[in-house]
Protein backbone atom coordinates (compact mmCIF):
# COMPACT_ATOMS: atom_id res chain seq x y z
CA UNK A 1 0.00 0.00 0.00
CA UNK A 2 1.62 3.23 -1.20
CA UNK A 3 1.19 6.23 1.08
CA UNK A 4 1.46 9.90 0.12
CA UNK A 5 4.49 11.85 1.30
CA UNK A 6 2.32 13.89 3.64
CA UNK A 7 0.75 10.83 5.28
CA UNK A 8 0.04 11.28 8.99
CA UNK A 9 1.37 8.20 10.78
CA UNK A 10 -1.17 6.80 13.23
CA UNK A 11 0.06 6.11 16.76
CA UNK A 12 -1.07 3.27 19.03
CA UNK A 13 0.06 3.03 22.66
CA UNK A 14 -0.51 -0.55 23.80
CA UNK A 15 -0.63 -2.37 27.12
CA UNK A 16 -2.40 0.28 29.18
CA UNK A 17 -3.55 -0.69 32.66
CA UNK A 18 -4.11 2.60 34.52
CA UNK A 19 -6.40 5.60 34.17
CA UNK A 20 -3.51 8.05 34.22
CA UNK A 21 -1.82 6.24 31.33
CA UNK A 22 -4.96 6.33 29.20
CA UNK A 23 -5.26 10.07 29.77
CA UNK A 24 -1.55 10.62 29.08
CA UNK A 25 -1.73 8.73 25.79
CA UNK A 26 -4.75 10.71 24.61
CA UNK A 27 -3.20 14.03 25.63
CA UNK A 28 0.06 13.17 23.84
CA UNK A 29 -1.81 12.66 20.58
CA UNK A 30 -2.25 8.89 20.33
CA UNK A 31 -4.82 7.75 17.79
CA UNK A 32 -5.44 4.42 19.50
CA UNK A 33 -4.73 2.68 22.79
CA UNK A 34 -4.46 -1.05 23.39
CA UNK A 35 -5.73 -3.22 26.21
CA UNK A 36 -4.25 -6.71 26.55
CA UNK A 37 -6.80 -9.44 27.28
CA UNK A 38 -4.19 -12.21 27.44
CA UNK A 39 -3.95 -13.65 30.94
CA UNK A 40 -0.26 -14.55 30.68
CA UNK A 41 0.78 -10.99 29.92
CA UNK A 42 2.05 -8.70 32.72
CA UNK A 43 -0.13 -6.04 31.10
CA UNK A 44 -3.28 -8.15 31.26
CA UNK A 45 -6.62 -6.55 32.06
CA UNK A 46 -10.07 -8.11 32.12
CA UNK A 47 -12.75 -7.13 29.60
CA UNK A 48 -14.56 -5.26 32.37
CA UNK A 49 -11.41 -3.32 33.26
CA UNK A 50 -10.77 -2.56 29.59
CA UNK A 51 -14.29 -1.14 29.39
CA UNK A 52 -13.65 1.12 32.40
CA UNK A 53 -10.47 2.46 30.84
CA UNK A 54 -12.00 2.84 27.38
CA UNK A 55 -14.71 5.07 28.80
CA UNK A 56 -12.01 7.65 29.61
CA UNK A 57 -11.08 8.07 25.96
CA UNK A 58 -12.07 11.24 24.13
CA UNK A 59 -13.73 11.09 20.70
CA UNK A 60 -11.54 9.88 17.81
CA UNK A 61 -9.18 7.85 20.01
CA UNK A 62 -9.84 4.18 19.27
CA UNK A 63 -9.68 1.39 21.88
CA UNK A 64 -8.04 -1.83 20.67
CA UNK A 65 -8.45 -5.18 22.44
CA UNK A 66 -5.48 -7.52 22.05
CA UNK A 67 -6.34 -11.22 22.06
CA UNK A 68 -4.18 -14.35 21.88
CA UNK A 69 -5.95 -17.57 20.89
CA UNK A 70 -9.04 -16.45 22.82
CA UNK A 71 -11.86 -18.93 23.34
CA UNK A 72 -15.44 -18.11 22.40
CA UNK A 73 -16.30 -17.04 25.94
CA UNK A 74 -13.53 -14.44 26.17
CA UNK A 75 -14.20 -13.20 22.66
CA UNK A 76 -17.88 -12.70 23.50
CA UNK A 77 -17.02 -10.87 26.73
CA UNK A 78 -14.57 -8.62 24.90
CA UNK A 79 -16.89 -7.45 22.13
CA UNK A 80 -19.76 -6.94 24.57
CA UNK A 81 -17.64 -5.01 27.09
CA UNK A 82 -16.16 -2.59 24.53
CA UNK A 83 -18.46 -2.84 21.50
CA UNK A 84 -16.80 -0.01 19.57
CA UNK A 85 -13.27 -1.42 19.90
CA UNK A 86 -11.02 -2.77 17.20
CA UNK A 87 -9.74 -6.29 17.87
CA UNK A 88 -6.10 -7.28 17.50
CA UNK A 89 -5.32 -10.97 17.05
CA UNK A 90 -1.80 -11.77 18.17
CA UNK A 91 -1.76 -15.57 18.37
CA UNK A 92 -2.22 -18.47 15.96
CA UNK A 93 -5.71 -17.48 14.83
CA UNK A 94 -6.78 -18.46 11.33
CA UNK A 95 -8.78 -16.06 9.21
CA UNK A 96 -12.04 -17.76 10.20
CA UNK A 97 -11.17 -17.34 13.90
CA UNK A 98 -10.67 -13.61 13.40
CA UNK A 99 -13.84 -13.22 11.36
CA UNK A 100 -16.15 -14.97 13.79
CA UNK A 101 -16.22 -12.02 16.18
CA UNK A 102 -17.93 -9.91 13.54
CA UNK A 103 -15.74 -6.92 14.39
CA UNK A 104 -13.08 -4.95 12.52
CA UNK A 105 -9.65 -6.33 13.40
CA UNK A 106 -5.89 -6.04 13.06
CA UNK A 107 -3.79 -9.16 12.47
CA UNK A 108 -0.32 -9.41 13.97
CA UNK A 109 2.48 -10.98 11.93
CA UNK A 110 5.75 -12.04 13.53
CA UNK A 111 8.66 -11.27 11.23
CA UNK A 112 11.61 -13.62 10.78
CA UNK A 113 13.98 -14.37 7.88
CA UNK A 114 12.07 -16.30 5.23
CA UNK A 115 8.63 -15.25 6.47
CA UNK A 116 6.38 -14.41 3.50
CA UNK A 117 4.38 -11.41 4.66
CA UNK A 118 2.67 -10.95 1.29
CA UNK A 119 1.34 -14.50 1.36
CA UNK A 120 0.35 -14.11 5.02
CA UNK A 121 -1.61 -10.97 4.17
CA UNK A 122 -3.55 -12.80 1.47
CA UNK A 123 -4.70 -15.29 4.10
CA UNK A 124 -6.49 -12.54 6.07
CA UNK A 125 -8.55 -10.68 3.46
CA UNK A 126 -10.80 -9.06 6.07
CA UNK A 127 -8.04 -7.64 8.26
CA UNK A 128 -8.14 -3.85 8.50
CA UNK A 129 -4.34 -3.78 8.80
CA UNK A 130 -1.32 -5.96 9.48
CA UNK A 131 0.71 -5.27 12.62
CA UNK A 132 4.28 -6.44 12.03
CA UNK A 133 6.25 -7.43 15.11
CA UNK A 134 9.46 -9.27 15.98
CA UNK A 135 9.42 -13.06 16.05
CA UNK A 136 10.34 -14.32 19.52
CA UNK A 137 9.45 -17.35 21.62
CA UNK A 138 5.89 -17.04 22.87
CA UNK A 139 3.56 -14.27 21.79
CA UNK A 140 4.29 -10.59 21.34
CA UNK A 141 7.51 -9.01 20.15
CA UNK A 142 9.31 -9.06 23.49
CA UNK A 143 10.45 -5.48 22.99
CA UNK A 144 12.76 -6.61 20.17
CA UNK A 145 13.42 -4.75 16.93
CA UNK A 146 13.38 -6.88 13.78
CA UNK A 147 15.18 -6.28 10.49
CA UNK A 148 13.00 -3.72 8.70
CA UNK A 149 14.59 -4.66 5.36
CA UNK A 150 12.52 -7.87 5.54
CA UNK A 151 9.37 -5.84 4.87
CA UNK A 152 8.23 -6.03 1.24
CA UNK A 153 6.53 -3.29 -0.68
CA UNK A 154 3.13 -3.80 -2.23
CA UNK A 155 1.22 -5.07 0.81
CA UNK A 156 -2.51 -5.17 0.01
CA UNK A 157 -3.54 -3.42 3.23
CA UNK A 158 -2.18 -0.90 5.74
CA UNK A 159 0.85 -1.89 7.83
CA UNK A 160 1.48 -0.99 11.46
CA UNK A 161 5.12 -1.14 12.56
CA UNK A 162 5.78 -2.63 15.99
CA UNK A 163 8.56 -4.41 17.81
CA UNK A 164 11.08 -2.66 20.04
CA UNK A 165 10.06 0.87 19.14
CA UNK A 166 10.84 3.72 21.55
CA UNK A 167 11.31 7.51 21.36
CA UNK A 168 14.89 7.09 20.15
CA UNK A 169 14.23 4.89 17.11
CA UNK A 170 10.63 5.43 16.04
CA UNK A 171 11.52 8.34 13.74
CA UNK A 172 13.90 6.05 11.86
CA UNK A 173 11.12 3.48 11.58
CA UNK A 174 8.68 6.03 10.20
CA UNK A 175 11.19 7.36 7.67
CA UNK A 176 12.55 4.00 6.51
CA UNK A 177 9.35 1.94 6.45
CA UNK A 178 6.64 4.59 5.92
CA UNK A 179 4.03 2.54 7.78
CA UNK A 180 0.36 3.41 8.12
CA UNK A 181 0.90 3.43 11.87
CA UNK A 182 3.27 2.58 14.71
CA UNK A 183 2.64 0.59 17.88
CA UNK A 184 4.57 0.81 21.14
CA UNK A 185 4.30 -0.78 24.57
CA UNK A 186 7.48 -1.50 26.55
CA UNK A 187 9.35 1.33 24.83
CA UNK A 188 7.37 3.93 26.78
CA UNK A 189 7.30 2.20 30.17
CA UNK A 190 8.94 2.71 33.54
CA UNK A 191 7.89 -0.84 34.48
CA UNK A 192 5.78 -3.59 32.94
CA UNK A 193 2.33 -2.15 32.34
CA UNK A 194 3.32 1.23 33.81
CA UNK A 195 3.57 3.89 31.14
CA UNK A 196 5.95 6.83 31.57
CA UNK A 197 4.11 10.02 30.65
CA UNK A 198 7.26 11.77 29.43
CA UNK A 199 8.25 8.83 27.21
CA UNK A 200 4.75 8.61 25.75
CA UNK A 201 4.90 12.30 24.89
CA UNK A 202 8.40 12.01 23.42
CA UNK A 203 7.35 9.03 21.31
CA UNK A 204 4.41 10.91 19.80
CA UNK A 205 6.56 13.99 19.20
CA UNK A 206 9.19 11.89 17.42
CA UNK A 207 6.57 10.40 15.10
CA UNK A 208 5.22 13.82 14.19
CA UNK A 209 8.73 15.16 13.58
CA UNK A 210 9.42 12.26 11.22
CA UNK A 211 6.15 12.92 9.40
CA UNK A 212 7.19 16.52 8.84
CA UNK A 213 10.52 15.44 7.37
CA UNK A 214 8.83 12.95 5.07
CA UNK A 215 6.43 15.61 3.84
CA UNK A 216 9.31 17.76 2.59
CA UNK A 217 9.85 17.58 -1.19
CA UNK A 218 12.40 15.00 -2.28
CA UNK A 219 14.39 16.17 -5.28
CA UNK A 220 15.44 13.48 -7.71
CA UNK A 221 14.44 10.55 -5.50
CA UNK A 222 13.70 7.42 -7.50
CA UNK A 223 11.02 4.96 -6.45
CA UNK A 224 11.92 1.27 -5.97
CA UNK A 225 9.99 -1.45 -7.73
CA UNK A 226 7.10 -3.05 -5.84
CA UNK A 227 8.98 -6.33 -5.45
CA UNK A 228 12.00 -4.76 -3.77
CA UNK A 229 12.44 -4.84 0.03
CA UNK A 230 12.35 -1.68 2.08
CA UNK A 231 15.82 -0.12 1.84
CA UNK A 232 15.40 3.61 1.50
CA UNK A 233 14.33 6.41 3.78
CA UNK A 234 11.66 8.94 2.92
Amino acid sequence: MTLPADHRTRIKICGLTREADVEAAAQAGADAVGFVLYAKSPRHVTPARAAELARLLPPFVTPVLLLVNADDSLLKQAVEAVPHALLQFHGDEASADCDRAGRAYLRAARMAPGFDLLNFALGYPNAQALLVDAHVDGYGGGGQVFDWSLLPRGLPRPMILSGGLHPGNVADGVRQVRPWGVDVSSGVESGKGLKDTALVRQFCQAVRAADRLCAEPLAGASQPRASEPMKVSC
